[in-house]
């Protein structure tokens, strides 16, 4: 089988080999439960989930025991939200977001709503981007959590993330942030963003699927969601995943040690790629902003062809339409509709992610590919 070019590394990223070298070990010969205190084998498995706290602290610029592990970046949203929710309803039932987050923040939210939350979804602009006048008017009372995320998975706008923090301190509120899309990609620092939960997960920065992190500022109390072995602090019961945490903990230290200068080659070759794209294709729109974006995002509207057909088109390159949890979905993007896109424009939009194994090779071929299959069509 031969495969397609691959830009869906918003999706999903391929493993770096050396985040499997350092994890092989602990799917042999250092097999054993990190709970297991009485024998060498826990103790090498203790050791290797220490070390890997500390390189996932090190990425974020917290303390390791701020780390807890999870199996992914939804486990460590709604344990954030309805956390928080959970510690803090003597206080307040009101949580505000954007409308374009991530499923995992939305659902959670909605979730929420059926036990007595009161939540407000922000509007976005054009651009994707939230008014900030508009959030601190959202601002009650009641108010016990802002959420908003780093950077958009879809359209890969990037948000004031230390202005919204100020805002929500401010007003005595905590501030959360899905930090998926952005760790490793740009430099998140949870000291300097004044950031007291942060979330993020191992597969979209070159590690493992099934394995992610919450950050959660010291002396921040939140009710875990999990009963159990009181495993990690008491915040998340369950069998530690210790080879995936192993792969997590080598794939942040490879993102803080190169991701700046990734990011550097990423832009480049999203900017030939979209440059190539909007200059042959009259028709063609980007979608979102043009400099407050990820360097490696590009999300194109094709004007009145139909969406699903393109991307059967496109089969010399493998991207998406929008997010990979909404992928079974029929429906236009949430993201794009919030933006004020039209169904048409929205079914018709394609997101290009790339990454770290991305050649420039790889770019004049998509170019030439897509041109080529969007004239076809028209």
């Amino acid at each position: 089988m031969k495969y397609p070019i691959y830009m869906d590394y918003n999706a999903t990223t391929p493993l770096d080999k050396r985040v499997l070298e350092a994890m092989i070990p602990y799917l042999t010969e250092h097999f054993g439960n990190a709970a297991s205190r009485s024998h060498a084998y826990g103790w090498k498995a203790a050791e290797a989930v220490d070390a890997a706290r500390l390189q996932v602290a090190d990425l974020l610029g917290c303390t390791s025991k701020e780390i807890v592990f999870t199996s992914g970046a939804t486990e460590a949203v709604n344990l954030a939200i309805k956390g928080v929710y959970e510690a803090f309803s003597s206080k307040g039932n009101h949580i505000i977001t954007i409308k374009t987050e991530h499923k995992a923040v939305l659902d959670t939210c909605q979730h929420l709503e059926k036990l007595g939350a009161e939540i407000t979804y922000l509007d976005v602009d054009n651009e994707g981007n939230i008014d900030l006048e508009n959030l601190k008017n959202a601002i009650k009372k009641q108010t016990i959590l802002i959420s908003v995320m780093v950077a958009n998975n879809e359209i890969g706008v990037i948000y004031p993330i230390q202005e919204i923090a100020r805002i929500a301190h401010e007003n005595g509120i905590l501030f959360h942030t899905d930090a998926t899309q952005a760790v490793g990609k740009i430099p998140v620092n949870v000291i300097a963003d004044e950031i007291d939960l942060l979330n993020l997960s191992a597969h979209k920065l070159y590690g493992p699927k099934g394995v992610g992190a919450l950050y959660v500022r010291k002396k921040l109390n939140i009710i875990a969601q999990q009963d159990g072995g009181k495993h990690e602090r008491g915040l998340r019961s369950g069998t530690l995943n210790v080879a995936g945490i192993v792969g997590l903990g080598q794939a942040a230290e490879i993102a803080h040690r190169e991701g700046l200068q990734e990011a550097e080659k990423l832009r480049y070759l999203r900017d030939k790629l979209e440059e190539g794209i909007l200059t042959q294709l009259p028709h063609a729109k980007r979608n979102g902003s043009k400099l407050k974006r990820l360097s490696n995002t590009i999300n194109i509207s094709f004007g009145k062809l139909d969406g699903e057909q393109l991307l059967m088109n496109l089969n010399e390159i493998a991207v998406s339409n929008g997010s990979a949890c909404n992928s079974a979905s029929t429906e236009p993007s949430y993201v794009l509709k919030a933006m004020g896109l039209d169904d048409e424009s929205a079914y018709s939009s394609v997101r290009f992610s790339l990454g770290r194994m991305t050649q420039e090779q790889d770019i004049d071929v998509a170019i030439e590919h897509v041109v080529k299959v969007v004239n076809k069509m028209y």
